[in-house]
């Protein structure tokens, strides 16, 4: 699918993954709709002088269903080519000591607000016989850490609500894409040596810039793959996870101590 034109909806833009996302986008002349929590004038220049078409800043809290529904409503009339589900929220550490409150919120946003957003933008897609939906997982979906427990869970049922829709939107015209994102140099990212590191050594993982991870989701959204998996070291321990589980587990085993 090409991107120059399109109308263009990225949650979490703000940062990281999403502001490359958004303003490789911009890049490539598309119209720009960028939810966050907070206006920012800054990043809105910064797209247009990137080239956007048109940027429209929609504020919206994604751990509230009362705010995804008027978000939706403001959405309506907009055809909306390209939804592209980035906004995440981090959780970690031993499943008893992760503050519940913490728990409910991740899940809202990571996966409850990415479903809620497709069942209101789908439609609009389907009828017009054109559309993306680009969900962002993670490599925890398939390579599952002590510490990772809830927030794993949450990217596992992204991969699998994707893969669930590619099935239903056979000859729609409407097309998913699967990010299996691997450690991407963020915020999110700084946070996991915080969250897990008290109970397992985290394994040295090689990251890169959101704006190279966001020129490789390009070329996937451009050659419409279905799944974009990582390469390198990561590829390889996604895929011993995958199928080798049991030597997967057998080594991170040996990084985990409960004291």
């Amino acid at each position: 699918m090409e991107i120059t034109n399109r109308q263009v909806l990225v949650t979490g833009a703000s940062r990281g993954i999403g502001r490359a996302f958004a303003k490789m986008c911009a890049q490539d002349k598309a119209f720009l709709h960028i939810v966050l929590r907070k206006n920012d004038e800054t990043l809105v220049k910064e797209l247009e002088e990137a080239g956007a078409k048109a940027v429209t800043v929609y504020e919206a809290d994604l751990s509230s269903r009362e705010s995804i529904d008027a978000l939706l409503l403001k959405l309506k009339d907009t055809p909306i080519d390209i939804l592209f589900n980035n906004a995440g929220v981090l959780t970690g550490g031993l499943i008893e000591e992760q503050p519940l409150d913490d728990i409910y919120k991740m899940f809202q946003v990571n996966i409850n607000a990415l479903v809620h957003l497709t069942h209101g933008i789908l439609p609009g897609m389907i009828s017009r016989k054109r559309g993306k939906i680009i969900n962002n997982s993670s490599v925890s979906a398939y390579m599952n850490f002590p510490c990772a427990s809830t927030y794993a869970a949450s990217k596992a049922a992204v991969a699998a609500f994707t893969n669930c829709i590619q099935l239903e939107l056979k000859d729609t015209n409407v097309t998913t894409l699967l990010l299996i994102t691997p450690g991407i140099k963020t915020r999110m990212f700084d946070e996991i040596e915080t969250l897990y590191g008290k109970n397992i050594q985290v394994p040295g993982e090689s990251t890169i810039s959101p704006g190279k991870y966001a020129q490789i989701i390009r070329e996937a959204i451009l050659h419409d793959l279905p799944v974009l998996e990582p390469s390198g070291l990561t590829g390889i321990g996604l895929k011993v996870a995958k199928f080798v589980k049991p030597l997967f587990d057998f080594e991170i085993s040996r990084r985990f101590h409960r004291n």
